[in-house]
C-alpha cells in the first residue's frame, strides 16, 4: 500500500471497480449526448483523475475546463458559509451542453454553488457527474443526474481523494477504518 498505514486504511474500490464504474458513467454520456458536443468541467483538485478516464471513454466532441473553488464556515444546516472561486472557467459555456465532474460530493454547498454560477452563464444543459456521493451528508439540494456509487459517510483517500494533499496519485480508493 506504500505511503498508507495498513492498519489503518483498507481497500474500497480497486482498479478494476474504479474502470467499471468509469466506463458504466462514459457509457450514460455518450448515449444521453450522442453527436453532441459537451464542456466537462473539473472541479479541482480531485477531478482531475476522473477526468482525465472519463474523457478517454467519451466518444464525442469534448472540451474540457477546471475550476477550483474553497469554502469557509457554513457546517451547520443554517449557516451556509462563504464559497470563494480560487480558478474560474476559461471557457464559453453559453449555448452548450455543460456537466460538471466532481470525485465525490459531500455537503453539496459548493457543487450548488458552482451549478448556479454555471447556469448563469445560460448553457444549452447542465448537469452533475459524480463519481462518489455521500447522500447522507447532502446540505443542499443540488441535482445529479450521474452517480457512480453512492456510498456511506466514510473518509476516503486515493483516485484524486487526498488526505492532507497527499493519496490523490493511488489507482484504488481506501477508507479510514478507525477515526483519528
Amino acid at each position: 500500500m506504500g505511503i498508507l498505514d495498513e492498519k489503518t486504511f483498507t481497500k474500497y474500490l480497486n482498479q478494476t471497480d474504479i474502470e467499471s464504474i468509469v466506463q458504466t458513467l462514459a457509457n450514460r454520456l455518450n448515449r444521453d449526448y450522442a453527436g453532441e458536443k459537451v464542456v466537462l468541467v473539473g472541479v479541482l483538485k480531485g477531478a482531475c483523475v476522473l477526468i482525465a478516464d472519463l474523457s478517454r471513454y467519451l466518444k464525442l466532441d469534448v472540451e474540457i475546463d477546471f475550476v477550483r473553488l474553497t469554502s469557509q464556515g457554513g457546517k451547520a444546516l443554517k449557516a451556509p458559509g462563504t464559497v470563494s472561486i480560487l480558478k474560474d472557467l476559461t471557457t464559453d459555456v453559453r449555448d452548450k451542453h455543460v456537466i460538471i465532474v466532481e470525485e465525490i460530493i459531500d455537503s453539496g454547498r459548493k457543487l450548488k454553488f458552482l451549478f448556479e454560477r454555471i447556469k448563469a452563464s445560460q448553457p444549452k444543459s447542465i448537469e452533475v457527474l459524480t463519481f462518489l456521493d455521500k447522500k447522507g451528508k447532502r446540505l443542499v439540494d443540488t441535482p445529479v443526474k450521474y452517480v457512480g456509487k453512492v456510498i456511506e459517510d466514510q473518509f476516503l483517500v486515493g483516485y484524486g481523494l487526498d488526505l492532507e494533499e497527499k493519496c490523490r496519485n493511488l489507482p484504488e480508493i481506501y477508507f479510514l477504518k478507525y477515526p483519528n
